[in-house]
């Protein structure tokens, strides 16, 4: 049986109807993903976190100097809070709640005491690292 007679019969409604994107199998960002850009003085990473938010998941960045990057952090449970709502998720298709951590390397080396990680209010964790020979003041 497929969708279209799901529909039609009185008896078997669909629980979710999938169109677009969701119907060609494709779904949200998995975590992890990433961009790794480079310029003359500095490295631009941008790792998807879909689900995440900053204040709840406890997301940390350690990085090393010869450019290994781990960030880790923990996905809060299937309870998500609004304002004045709490709402028991009975569906999760974005973070599986539990830790999590993230290793990789750069193409080279880093000062780690020059990195700016910004955690974006879209689920991006974005982090400018800046190589050894370089300053931020000379950007």
């Amino acid at each position: 049986m497929n969708v279209e007679e799901c529909v039609v019969s009185e008896q078997l409604k669909p629980a979710v109807l999938l169109t677009g994107t969701a119907k060609d199998g494709r779904s949200g960002t998995p975590i992890g993903v990433m961009d790794i850009g480079e310029s003359k003085k500095a490295y631009l990473c941008r790792v998807a976190l879909p689900g995440l938010r900053n204040n709840e998941s406890n997301i940390n960045c350690d990085i090393e100097r010869d450019g290994r990057v781990h960030i880790h952090g923990s996905v809060t449970s299937g309870v998500l809070k609004d304002s004045t709502t709490v709402y028991e998720m009975t569906v999760q298709e974005l973070s599986p709640p539990g830790r999590f951590t993230i290793t990789f390397n750069l193409p080279g080396p880093v000062d780690p005491r020059l990195a700016s990680p910004n955690f974006r209010s879209d689920g991006v964790l974005e982090i400018v690292i800046f190589k050894p020979q370089f300053r931020k003041s000379e950007v």
